[in-house]
């Protein structure tokens, strides 16, 4: 199967002195890092150590921003208007620019987290917002946004570059959006079932939502959550697997 996709994960998710994830690890395998900027998880040190560390691995760095919610990591529905999600988006992906200057490389692309990130999935005016904040701090950005979702197409409408995002390690509704995490069948835990479902999805361009809809997907970008317990297992198998089937990981915007 000659194919060309990015592999990406959420790094950069410690705070102070509470250690999340296994970034050094998870980067060796990742062709992209999505760096928390400091609202749902991160902070100023995290964050400058994460992106020279990603810059050492060859990792195309990208600014992950979510909700002003350290205590439920972001991942929590919260009421904030359209301006103000620009706002954050702005802040968020500034701070983060400013340790890429500092490593003199420079941000590759913007993938909003959590519920910020289903929000604009399935809401018009999030997905304005989302999308109006990173074309105004550089129109050169990509965007990652979920496969088949309003932030996809509102990107392309706003001539962003959009990489479309699917997941190895969570399922998905019939509405092709991911399994809400607060239900048992959320979150994938057998990397080889993992592996396959991504494979799958690349030569067949569809996913299998959890009732056995067959849905429709287009896969730029694979993303597993460097946060859970498996993580390296998950991306050690992707990864080589991938490699097997003659599938070539490529940042995206990257030429041949």
């Amino acid at each position: 199967m000659k194919k060309m996709v990015d592999l990406n994960s959420d790094v950069g998710e410690s705070f102070g002195a509470y250690t999340l994830g296994n970034d050094d690890e998870v980067l060796t395998y990742v062709t992209s890092a999505n760096i928390a900027c400091g609202y749902h998880a991160g902070d100023h040190t995290v964050m400058a150590r994460t992106t020279a560390l990603a810059k050492q691995h060859g990792a195309a760095v990208g600014a992950h921003p979510g909700f002003p919610d350290l205590g439920g990591f972001g991942r929590r529905l919260m009421e904030v208007d359209p301006e103000e999600i620009y706002h954050l988006m702005v802040y968020q992906i500034g701070a983060l620019q400013g340790f890429c200057e500092t490593e003199n490389i420079n941000i590759r692309h913007v993938k909003p987290h959590g519920a910020l990130y289903n929000q604009a999935a399935g809401d018009p005016d999030t997905a304005e917002a989302v999308v109006e904040a990173v074309k105004r701090i550089n129109p050169g950005l990509i965007l990652f946004a979920p496969a088949g979702s309003k932030l996809v197409k509102t990107g392309r409408q706003k001539s962003l570059t959009v990489a479309s995002e699917v997941f190895a390690d969570r399922t998905y509704q019939p509405d092709g959006l991911l399994t809400p995490r607060s239900q048992p069948d959320a979150v994938l835990k057998d990397p080889d079932q993992a592996a396959e479902r991504i494979l799958h999805m690349l030569s067949s361009g569809e996913v299998e939502a959890v009732d056995g809809t067959k849905l429709p997907v287009e896969a730029d970008t694979i993303c597993v959550h460097g946060d859970t317990p498996v993580a390296l297992q998950f991306l050690d198998r992707l990864y080589h697997m991938l490699r097997q089937c003659d599938v070539t990981l490529q940042i995206p915007g990257d030429s041949q």
